[in-house]
């Protein structure tokens, strides 16, 4: 039944994000960026609907007094969340109320349809294998979108870890922050409960999202930001996702001594 109902959201998606899409594309040259970008933000509610309602992937949703409010349309924060899934990058514009720009690889540009949406979109695309360029350009586009009140989304492990995992914590957010002086917002998604990173299987099941309050740049140096983001991120997938972080019978098992040792 699984792979009947994932094999249905994965059509699900097929067949709502073409004309999406085109729409889109056909839209971008005579409407604002911001009313491109809540159409956009449309179908990604669409998308996770689908997961829903096709696979029973729900969702609930704590801490969302710590970004500001839609009325405050000048309060710019850096979102940093935790990333095991595609579920979460969908999720985020559908859920948030302010425009968010992602920094992203530009190879998704490639994408047919979707990656052409995106691209009418006001983000950020940078080469990884350019790493000093890809900083600038995150450095200068990121405070125009900020300075918009628009909000940036950065993911800092950088690709998706599997669930009970960790990756890397890179300091490319919180130098952002530090540049700009505008807050990180820590964000823990236990979303590879229901859908792991490189599975086309979605299982039913509920979905924690837990947002941190803002963390202030102002006097930190971009590492020391970092460290505080990772451990509560990673304190806090500890908290709503337990059964992933237990350690296993072999581990909590006592050494065997052999005799005379």
């Amino acid at each position: 039944m699984i792979h009947l109902r994932s094999a249905l959201f994965v059509l699900w998606l097929t067949v709502t994000v073409i004309p999406w899409s085109l729409f889109v594309v056909i839209l971008s040259p005579i409407v604002s960026s911001t009313r491109l970008y809540w159409i956009c933000a449309k179908w990604l509610h669409v998308a996770i609907l689908g997961a829903k309602w096709i696979c029973g992937v729900k969702w609930r949703i704590q801490g969302m007094e710590n970004v500001p409010s839609a009325a405050d349309e000048k309060a710019a924060v850096i979102l940093v969340p935790k990333h095991q899934s595609t579920w979460e990058t969908f999720a985020f514009p559908a859920l948030m109320p302010h425009p968010l720009a992602y920094v992203f690889k530009r190879e998704l540009l490639y994408v047919p349809f979707f990656g052409w949406a995106i691209g009418s979109l006001d983000m950020v695309h940078i080469n990884r294998g350019r790493a000093s360029e890809a900083w600038r350009k995150v450095a200068e586009q990121g405070k125009r979108i900020m300075g918009q009140g628009n909000w940036m989304i950065m993911f800092p492990e950088g690709t998706r870890a599997p669930r009970g995992g960790q990756g890397e914590y890179k300091t490319g957010a919180s130098r952002l922050a530090v540049t700009c002086q505008v807050p990180l917002v820590p964000i823990a998604v236990t979303s590879a409960r229901c859908w792991p990173r490189k599975s086309f299987l979605v299982r039913p099941g509920v979905i924690d999202i837990s947002i941190g309050r803002p963390i202030p740049p102002e006097g930190r140096r971009p590492d020391d930001l970092m460290r505080e983001v990772e451990a509560w991120i990673e304190g806090e997938m500890r908290r709503l996702d337990p059964e992933a972080y237990a350690p296993s019978p072999d581990a909590r098992a006592e050494p065997t001594r052999t005799p005379g040792a």
